[in-house]
Parts: structure tokens; sequence; C-alpha cells
């Protein structure tokens, strides 16, 4: 069983995560901008025993109502594991203390063929996250589905 915390900036974590996922993450500008965000976003993680961090998600509050997950990254010897669980838990657990309605996460949307993405969108849907959206905001080869759940 693991547990998601609050945590640190963990931009070099971030980093190392990132590096084991590069049918997720093998844009190394957005790889960049995701280390920068790691520096100054909201941080929540999870631990192994040893203290090394295997789960990461940062958050953004863009409204008093809804929290969007900006990133959420599972290292990938730590897949299917329950990490990711942990970390969508511990958010909404916080996000619904704080009077929030609604978290949102954007992932790589279902007209692209992606089958990894497939699962991640498969992922959230099993976390009660509903398809709203998909637009053009990452370019027409990388179609963006906004997913929303209420809470």
């Amino acid at each position: 069983m693991w547990t998601a915390a609050a945590d640190q900036h963990v931009p070099d974590d971030v980093a190392r995560i990132l590096e084991t996922l590069p049918d997720w993450f093998g844009l190394p500008e957005a790889n960049q901008d995701y280390i920068d965000a790691a520096r100054v976003k909201e941080t929540w993680a999870v631990r192994d025993r040893t203290g090394v961090v295997v789960g990461i998600a940062l958050v953004d509050r863009h409204f008093p109502h809804v929290a969007e997950l900006h990133l959420m990254a599972v290292d990938r010897a730590h897949h299917g594991s329950g990490v990711g669980t942990a970390l969508v838990d511990a958010v909404e657990a916080d996000a619904r203390a704080r009077g929030l309605r609604l978290l949102e996460v954007k992932t790589l949307g279902p007209s692209h063929p992606d089958l990894g993405y497939g699962r991640t969108r498969h992922f959230y849907e099993r976390r009660g996250f509903l398809p709203l959206e998909e637009t053009d905001l990452w370019g027409e080869d990388n179609p963006c589905l906004f997913m929303v759940k209420p809470i």
C-alpha cells in the first residue's frame, strides 16, 4: 500500500522519473517544462521505504473550485502497483477538504492511436474522470483531451 503526501519541490526526481517513461514523455522541450514546473508548482509525491520518490503529481489551482493534475508520472518500475491511485486519491482528498468541486487532467486524446495513452485514459476513467473535450491545444498531431472528475 502506497501513501501520497504533499511534498517539497523535487525537480531532480521529476527529471529521473520522466526518463523512465520515454513512451509518454519523449519530447525534451516538454520534459524541461515539467522539470521547471516542479520547481514552483504544488507537489505531491509517493516515496518508497528508503525515501526515493517513485511517483509525482504537480497540481495547479486555476479557480477556487478546481484543481488540475498538471503532471502525474510514476516511475515505470512501479507501474500497476497503486502509486498512481495513491496520488489521485491524496490530491482528491485534499481538494475535497478545501471545498473544491472538480479535478481536471489533460492527456493525449483518443483520436491519436497511441496505446500507452489509451492505458492512461483508462486509468483516469477508472478513477472517475470523464472525458470532456478533445482540442488541438497541443497541435494537430497531439490532440489534447480534457478530463474532469466531480468531487
